[in-house]
Formats: C-alpha cells, sequence, structure tokens
C-alpha cells in the first residue's frame, strides 16, 4: 500500500515559485524548528512534488532535523506533453540543468538553513542529483539514491565528491546491476545498500520505511562534512 499523499506540515511551510532558465518551477519549502540542513528532492520519471513516496520520506527527514524541497522539475505545460509521450522525464540533462539552478538559486537565499545541500534523488532524479552534485562540488555535501538509476548520469560520475548512498530493493535485480556499475565508478565516499524483499518502489510493508531511515542517517551522518572534499 502506498503511503498516504497527504502533505503533514511541519511548522513552517511555503509554497515557491522558484526560477530556472527560461522556467518557472513550482515547490514547497518544509523547514522544521531549528532545521540543521537543507535535502533537496529530484523525483523520478512521471512523477512530481507530491509524490506519497518523496512525501513519506520527507517527513521522517524532518523529524531528524532536516529540511526539505519538494518541487516540480518541469513546467504544468511540459508535464501536460510528458504524459502524453514520455517525452521529457528521461532527458537527463534538462533536469541536472533545472536541479543545479534550483541548488544555485537556494544558495543565493538567506533563509535557507546551512551552507550546503543534500540531494534525495529518486529513478531518474537520481541521475540528476548525482550531476548536479559533481557540477556544484562547493554547495552538494551529501546524495542519497532511491531505486535510482545512477548509471544515466555518464562519465560525470567519476567527479562527485559529495558521499552517496545507492538504495536498490532486493528484488530490483536489474537496477541493482545498473547501481552496481555506477559505484564502481563513483570516486567519493559511497556506500550501496539494499532492502530485502522490496521491489522498485518499495511498495511491501516496511520497505520505505527502510529507505526513509538509511537516507536520514546518512544525511545526517554528512551534514557538518565540508563541501568539496
Amino acid at each position: 500500500m502506498e503511503p498516504a499523499s497527504e502533505r503533514p506540515k511541519p511548522p513552517q511551510s511555503r509554497e515557491l515559485r522558484i526560477p530556472a532558465g527560461d522556467a518557472v518551477l513550482q515547490g514547497t519549502l518544509d523547514l522544521p524548528p531549528a532545521a540543521v540542513g537543507l535535502v533537496v528532492f529530484a523525483h523520478g520519471s512521471g512523477s512530481s512534488r507530491n509524490s506519497p513516496r518523496n512525501l513519506y520520506v520527507a517527513r521522517r527527514l524532518w523529524q531528524a532535523g532536516l529540511g526539505t524541497l519538494l518541487f516540480d522539475l518541469l513546467t504544468p505545460d511540459e508535464q501536460a506533453l510528458d504524459r502524453r509521450g514520455a517525452a521529457l522525464r528521461f532527458d537527463i540533462g534538462l533536469l541536472a540543468h533545472r536541479l543545479v539552478d534550483v541548488v544555485d538559486w537556494l544558495q543565493r537565499g538567506e533563509s535557507v538553513p546551512g551552507a550546503c545541500l543534500g540531494l534525495f534523488g529518486a529513478s531518474t532524479g537520481a541521475a540528476a542529483a548525482l550531476l548536479a552534485a559533481a557540477r556544484r562540488p562547493r554547495l552538494v555535501t551529501a546524495v542519497v539514491s532511491r531505486g535510482g538509476r545512477p548509471d544515466l548520469a555518464g562519465a560525470e560520475l567519476a567527479q562527485v565528491l559529495a558521499p552517496t548512498l545507492l538504495i536498490v530493493g532486493g528484488l530490483d535485480t536489474e537496477v541493482i546491476e545498473l547501481n552496481r556499475l555506477a559505484a564502481g565508478q563513483l570516486s567519493c565516499e559511497h556506500d550501496l545498500r539494499i532492502v530485502p524483499g522490496a521491489t522498485h518502489l518499495f511498495e511491501e510493508p516496511g520497505k520505505l520505511g527502510e529507505v526513509a531511515e538509511l537516507a536520514a542517517a546518512w544525511f545526517q551522518a554528512h551534514a557538518g562534512a565540508p563541501c568539496g572534499h
């Protein structure tokens, strides 16, 4: 059963309009009291900032003292185009460029806690997160991939400096192999964690909770690490 899609609001939550090149992206910034950092989510193929799975993980991160930004990588018009033919969800270059723009925009703001940002990517969003980490090594402090396709980041994987955690379901055999290949190209601190009995979307009872715990622990462990090292 999927987690409820209703967004549980922490004390500070606001809707954002984020400039990214020629586009304006919709996002929701949620900050718990005395937040120690911020995690930006890059959702997967055909999903949105209202992904119930990412909202579930975000709630666990709030409990760990981490703020979250969930935003739409595509504009409403682009989402409509993508729904008709999946034309954009695998455009990793576009998604990574948008994510870099969002990271830069956040860094210029004064209300975001911490000098560095964590990135949480799912499916194709994981490749975008790793590309953004490679391109902004002094801003991104850690990366977590949930059922991701890090292999789609290509040769830039070797340029990622941020500690990276790859989480894959134990029954998602093809994606496990793709993550192993990608891990072999990472020169940064990294780990591949396989959740036994989980399929690609971690829909089995308790499995998404395991993902959330692993992600929270990873981001907490690297919250104070200097970027670019």
